[in-house]
């Protein structure tokens, strides 16, 4: 069963996204906090992360899905993750210059985001 990680601050869209990956079988791992960010990656080894651009923890403290990005491709036993970056705005080129395998704009329109994540799971 393949390990996905969602890292994303809006509890509503964080929640559903588990809901539903759940339903289509893959075990899900969620975390918002930027220390557990980097624990859960290290020690789960997920095959996939979807990864918000902009996230936002207790405090207003912004935390740069860049940042994220970076660390898991300098980082030799994770940088071999899938990673597909969301944001309501449109980053595509931003998040794949900067090393993300795809990026989904939100609103999700559920069916692109399965076929993203499945041909990043099936590889």
């Amino acid at each position: 069963m393949a390990k996905i990680l969602i890292i994303e601050d809006n509890v509503t869209i964080l929640r559903l996204l588990e809901t539903l990956l759940k339903l289509e079988g893959y075990q899900v791992l969620v975390a918002i906090d930027k220390n557990i960010i980097f624990q859960t990656l290290s020690q789960e080894l997920p095959d996939l992360v979807l990864l918000d651009v902009h996230l936002w923890a207790d405090g207003g403290t912004e935390i740069s899905g860049y940042e994220i990005l970076e660390h898991i491709r300098r980082t030799p036993e994770l940088r071999d993750i899938r990673i597909i970056m969301t944001s309501g705005i449109d980053l595509r080129v931003q998040a794949l210059k900067a090393g993300a395998d795809d990026f989904v704009l939100k609103p999700y329109i559920f069916d692109e985001l399965m076929d993203s994540i499945q041909s990043y799971i099936s590889r």
